[in-house]
This record gives C-alpha cells, sequence and structure tokens, in this order.
C-alpha cells in the first residue's frame, strides 16, 4: 500500500511506511507570485488558490524531496526555506545541482538522464523530460523526471513537465509503471506553443499506460487552463476515465 497526498500543481508527497518523500513544493502564500501570462487566459497572481489546510501535517513528517526543475511552480522561496530549516535530503538533476547548493538546500544527490541510483533502499532513475512543444522548450530549460522503485512498493513514473517523447513513450511501455504522474493543465504563456502535453498527448500518455495515473498539475498557476472537470469530461468521452486519478487540493489516495 502508498499513500499519495496531492498537495497542489505538482507539489505532493508519497507516504510509505518508512519515508515520506516531497515532490516539487511549492509552498508559499496564494497570490506571492506574478502573473506567468497577461492575455491568452485572465491575468491572475500565482498560486490562485491556497495550500489546503491539511498540508501542515503531513509537511511536518517530510523526510526526503525531490525536485524536477527550477522553476517557482515547482520550487518557491517558502520552499526552499522550509528544506533549508529542516535540513531535508534533495534529489535532483545533475544540472541543477550547483544552482540548489547555492540556495542553501541540502542536495545529496544527482542524477543525469537514464542513471539509476540507490534510493531510500530501492532506486531511483532519471528521466529525460522536454518541457515544451518546439522552440520553447530551449528558454524553459532542463527538467527530470523520476523513475521510483522502493521495497514492497508499487513503481512510480513522475513525468513532471513534458511533452509525449520516445523517452516518455520508453518508460510506459518497457518499464510499465504501476503509477505515472502526469502533468495535464495544458500550460502555455501568451506567445508560443504549450509547455506541456496537449489533450492528443495526454490521452496517449494514458492509452499507452499499464497501471494507474495521477493527474496534477491543475487549477493553482495560471497559464493552465484545462481544469479537472475538462479533463474528466474528455477522458470519459473516449472512454479512459477509469484508470485516471484527478485529486482535488489536499486530497489523499491510498493505491494497494
Amino acid at each position: 500500500m502508498i499513500k499519495i497526498h496531492h498537495l497542489r500543481n505538482a507539489t505532493m508527497v508519497v507516504e510509505t511506511e518508512k519515508n515520506v518523500i516531497l515532490i516539487d513544493p511549492m509552498l508559499g502564500d496564494q497570490g506571492i507570485m506574478p502573473s506567468f501570462i497577461l492575455f491568452r487566459h485572465k491575468a491572475r497572481r500565482n498560486p490562485t488558490v491556497p495550500l489546503p489546510t491539511n498540508s501542515n501535517k503531513i509537511l511536518e513528517k517530510v523526510t526526503h524531496c525531490l525536485i524536477t526543475h527550477q522553476h517557482p511552480d515547482h520550487i518557491d522561496s517558502k520552499a526552499v526555506a522550509f528544506l533549508i530549516k529542516k535540513n531535508i535530503p534533495v534529489t535532483c538533476s545533475v544540472k541543477d545541482e550547483k544552482a540548489f547548493k547555492k540556495r542553501g538546500l541540502n542536495v545529496v544527490q544527482s542524477l543525469k538522464y537514464w542513471e539509476k541510483q540507490e534510493f531510500l533502499g530501492g532506486t531511483i532513475e532519471g528521466i529525460p523530460a522536454k518541457h515544451g512543444y518546439g522552440f520553447v522548450a530551449k528558454p524553459m530549460g532542463n527538467v527530470i523526471g523520476f523513475y521510483l522503485k522502493l521495497p514492497n512498493q508499487k513503481s512510480i513514473y513522475l513525468s513532471s513537465d513534458t511533452i509525449y517523447t520516445d523517452s516518455v513513450d520508453k518508460v510506459l511501455k518497457e518499464y510499465k509503471p504501476d503509477i505515472s504522474v502526469l502533468a495535464c493543465g495544458a500550460a502555455q504563456f501568451d506567445l508560443f506553443k504549450q509547455l506541456i502535453m496537449n489533450i492528443d498527448d495526454i490521452l496517449k500518455f494514458i492509452k499507452n499506460t499499464s497501471g494507474k495515473v495521477i493527474a496534477n498539475h491543475m487549477e493553482s498557476i495560471n497559464h493552465c487552463p484545462l481544469t479537472r472537470k475538462e479533463l474528466k469530461e474528455i477522458l470519459t468521452n473516449n472512454k479512459l476515465i477509469y484508470n485516471v486519478l484527478i485529486p482535488e487540493d489536499g486530497e489523499i489516495m491510498i493505491i494497494e
């Protein structure tokens, strides 16, 4: 059994019998960051929603942290302060290690793409991710996904902010993760193409997944237009909803 707490956006906590792993913490107050767009969607300060009231209880138990990239909706200043205060061990990409250490984080492990290392008695592997279609992927910078196999637990693929690539396809079809976490907000700036999977690729991802999919990265940042309700309707119409969990902020999922 594994317990997964969805907090907000891409921020979640994986709780096992021994460890409590915080992923991509955005812990700041509602509206602390500027709007990410001005005219494509409504200009609103970010995050657009507060952290759920039950967050503090699980955050107090955190033993480790995984960070997929440096964007502020995945690691904000309040999260940095929290990780420093608690001296939480951090795992990240080798390309982010120097920057995170400079900010004072306790980086104990860094990974290259397709590199597998020991992690909490099991293994963790760095999975390539590409943050956007076409030109925009370059300025969006480095992103890494993670594939986790912990002792006596279901395997987890944290795909991170990515479009559908050959690497994603390989993990879904060859690794066959029991649980895959998918950013589904269809994020897009005022200019350029989408930054994460569009609807067609979300459907492709779910069709190619043999395990459960947890949909996140929705309704908390103003450049992510796809809502939970809209996603549920799309998946229902495509007969794919049975395999997908779309948690509300603060929801706890127990997966046997």
